[in-house]
């Protein structure tokens, strides 16, 4: 799995891991965020959260066609600089007015900017490396490994979100109660119910450190200091720039030689050009294969908006039982390393190597016991923290998939010569198929549950168990494993050299279309069913993978 890899490979991968960490720390909280400190309704809040995300996605095109000018190097630093300003701005408290709101979405657009310069470029560094024949028949499992290490610092990212704001929730005599901020804006703003006045009352009387206030004091206090907490959580990402940067900047001699353009490459000797003809077929195919996975995208990242809300307003806010082992960090940590040790008692060389894998695997189940028994019999939940779980299983399945992967290219026979692995846009095909099953489940969990409309801003007096989004979570990670780190790899494959930066570039661009129309629930969200909202992304799902099938052909032979 790591054996034979480039360490320019971990260099980057490391420094990416950090970037996301904070990327990621933000975007847990950051839905959140817009409705409790602004008061949005939903359709106006998923807006700003998709256009933010549509950008993010956007800018790496503007960044690419930049990189293939200048260098991918250059564009990388310069994206952390002005990454981390944006996060500075984001984390500073202010009121809920028209400045607040101008400096917030001024911050979401440094973001996105220094992002389009960083995150596209990065993976080209990577796949250069696998442009040596050493290393090219390793381009795909690298960028699995490279997307793993992604994920670790998106699996850190909620608990440590949940930390802070409990942290600065706490010093304020408060503790987080999911429907609080919603009737504490309609109580403001003289719209609430008088069944929700009473609610309000009895929210504000199970905070730990308040006492001889009204409601009005309560709910402006509430919504100051909970918007204050989710500051201090944007802050976060500020810390992990500082250290990519670092990561960066002291092993750039790990893959410097990485950092060249099509132009620098073409005075190599050993450099061989395209004709025009090929140029415009990988191109198409390309293109192609980015109008699909715009579905796939728009499914996918509902993580953050309304698989949140259906968390938060729809699913237990306490859990009990082995599931709850999901919710600690440190025992997800534990297990995913352990799925490493497991499979390395079979890959080892050495019999004492083999040993020392199976003494480590079971301390570390160990572990994960010992956290478990010292748990409470009952924990409280936060929304935010399912976001952790699907992180987690790329981390942990990212093995398995390689294994299987790696099973298949080598079983061979006369009719596969080359064995039997499926293409990048085959598996891309399967993804979204099994994207489509993951809706289902969200379907079946919504049967019975009143609309978001019926709701009026109070959470389900039926709520489901969290295994029902855990479950989605899993089946949505097994559908993105067969697609992004493999479509970023046939990217850099296929892409013609003089267009690296672009074509990444243009991946990164359909991602964003897909994040902008991942607002489409969010508009529908007070004015459909709760189940309908699934069943449409169910829908586009299989109908993106129908189409994935009928250009294979197509795509498969401009690529050869």
């Amino acid at each position: 799995m790591f054996k034979g890899q480039p360490k320019g490979l971990y260099a980057l991968a490391l420094a990416n891991t950090g970037e996301r960490f904070g990327y990621y720390t933000m975007l847990a909280i950051f839905m959140l965020f817009l409705q409790a400190k602004f008061g949005f309704q939903g359709a106006t809040a998923s807006q700003i959260y998709s256009i933010f995300l549509a950008l993010v996605y956007f800018m790496p095109v503007v960044g690419g066609i930049l990189a293939d000018k200048i260098g991918y190097g250059k564009c990388v630093v310069t994206g952390i600089c002005i990454m981390f300003a944006g996060y500075v701005c984001l984390s500073i408290p202010t009121a809920a007015n028209g400045l607040g709101l101008a400096l917030m979405l001024g911050a979401l657009f440094l973001i996105s900017v220094g992002t389009g310069l960083f995150k596209g470029n990065l993976q080209v560094l990577v796949g250069n490396l696998y442009d040596d024949p050493k290393y090219s028949a390793k381009r795909d499992s690298a960028f699995s490994l490279f997307y793993m290490a992604i994920n670790i610092g998106a699996m850190f990212a909620p608990a440590a979100a949940t930390a802070i704001t409990n942290r600065f929730l706490s010093k304020a005599g408060l503790i987080y109660k999911a429907d609080i901020p919603a009737l504490a804006h309609q109580y403001l703003d003289g719209t609430i119910a008088a069944e929700n006045t009473s609610k309000l009352q009895e929210l504000m009387g199970q905070m730990p450190g308040i006492s001889g206030m009204n409601l009005t004091e309560f709910s402006n206090y509430y919504i100051e200091h909970l918007s204050s907490a989710y500051n201090m959580g944007f802050a976060v990402a500020c810390v992990s720039l500082i250290v990519s940067i670092i990561i960066y900047m002291t092993t750039r001699n790990w893959f410097k030689h990485a950092d060249v353009t099509a132009k620098q490459q073409s005075k190599n000797e050993s450099y061989v050009e395209l004709t025009p003809k090929q140029t415009k077929d990988r191109i198409v195919a390309l293109c192609l294969v980015f109008a699909v996975v715009i579905f796939f995208w728009m499914a996918f990242h509902q993580n953050g908006q309304s698989l949140t809300w259906f968390a938060r307003d729809y699913t237990m806010a306490t859990c009990g039982g082995w599931m709850k082992i999901g919710f600690n960090i440190w025992a997800l940590a534990l297990i995913a390393i352990s799925i490493y040790t497991l499979f390395a008692i079979f890959q080892s060389e050495t019999k004492k190597a083999k040993i020392i894998s199976a003494v480590v695997t079971l301390a570390l189940w160990g572990g994960v016991y010992a956290i478990f028994a010292h748990m409470d019999s009952i924990i409280d939940i936060f929304p935010q923290q399912f976001q952790q779980f699907n992180p987690f299983f790329v981390v942990a399945l990212t093995p398995v998939s390689m294994a299987i992967f790696s099973w298949l290219a080598n079983k061979k026979s006369a009719k596969h010569p080359d064995g039997m692995e499926p293409s990048a846009p085959k598996k891309i095909s399967i993804g979204m198929f099994v994207a489509a099953v993951g809706y289902l489940i969200m379907v079946l969990a919504s049967q019975g549950q009143q609309s978001p409309a019926e709701l009026a801003g109070t959470v389900s007096p039926d709520p489901v168990v969290p295994g029902f989004l855990i479950s989605t979570y899993l089946v949505l990670t097994f559908a993105e494993l067969l697609l992004s780190p493999m479509g970023i790899s046939f990217v850099t494959k296929v892409a013609p050299p003089k267009y690296k930066g672009l074509m990444m570039g243009l991946w990164f661009a359909a991602t964003a279309v897909g994040n902008y129309l991942s607002s489409i629930p969010g508009l529908l969200w007070e004015k459909v069913s709760l189940w309908a909202n699934w069943a449409i992304l169910m829908g586009l799902c299989v109908l993106a993978g129908a189409i994935m099938l009928a250009m294979m052909k197509k795509i498969e032979a401009a690529t050869k």
